[in-house]
């Protein structure tokens, strides 16, 4: 599969080794940049598949620009380095790198270390994905205990009954077979005022919990 890669290396000898590596295994070099501060304006405009940085060790300036990069544009990232020490590979990992590879810059090994990188970075992006979605599915199920149990102490209902009470709610609405939520932030109407900041409202298919700071919750029907 061609991709598209971006080099970073202020040795022109260097990049030479780069490009003919990436140009013999089918790869386009979309850009070759002798210093890393043009390397988040060349990311945005060329839209490169893989970065690849050749540095002697990893600076601070040059860990902060993938760090940001991770953040924003993620995508694989090889850093070629001259620095085997054990906390400057840690650091270069942390900030995003998919593969470091120490003194083993040579036209014939581009390809499979570009490979490698590739597969890594999609598998940390699918272990990312399924954290991201077992966090939410674990916030939705903290959110239909707690709208649970303000029916129960509300209306005095059994466990069984009130998350029953809230699957019908949501199936007289034609909405699905579980209760729908939905978060919302802001503050409360007290009688004659707003107060109690940062209140959460959480909406259930009629219903509207609000569960206000210092734990006081309300049930009301909404029209």
């Amino acid at each position: 599969m061609t991709m598209r890669v971006l080099i970073v290396d202020e040795s022109p000898e260097r990049t030479a080794v780069l490009r003919e590596g990436l140009e013999r295994a089918g790869h386009e070099v979309a850009a070759a940049l002798a210093a890393t501060i043009e390397l988040l304006r060349a990311v945005e405009e060329l839209q490169p598949e893989v970065i690849i940085i050749d540095t002697d060790s990893p600076s601070r300036d040059v860990l902060e620009h993938v760090v940001m990069i991770s953040r924003d544009e993620p995508r694989p990232i090889v850093m070629f380095s001259g620095d085997d020490a054990p906390q400057a590979i840690r650091d270069a990992v942390r900030a995003g790198v998919s593969a470091y590879v120490v003194d083993g810059l040579n036209a014939a090994r581009v390809k499979s270390i570009v490979e490698v990188a590739v597969a890594r970075f999609d598998e940390h992006q699918r272990l990312r994905a399924e954290l991201v979605e077992a966090n939410l599915k674990l916030s939705e199920r903290k959110l239909v205990e707690r709208a649970k149990g303000i029916l129960m102490k509300s209306r005095g209902m059994a466990e069984d009954e009130a998350y029953q009470a809230l699957r019908r709610m949501a199936m007289d609405r034609g909405s699905s077979t579980s209760p729908n939520s939905s978060v919302e932030c802001g503050s409360i109407w007290c009688g004659t005022s707003f107060c109690c900041t940062a209140t959460v409202h959480v909406f259930f298919s009629g219903l509207r919990f609000i569960i206000a700071p210092g734990g006081r919750k309300t049930l009301s029907k909404l029209i």
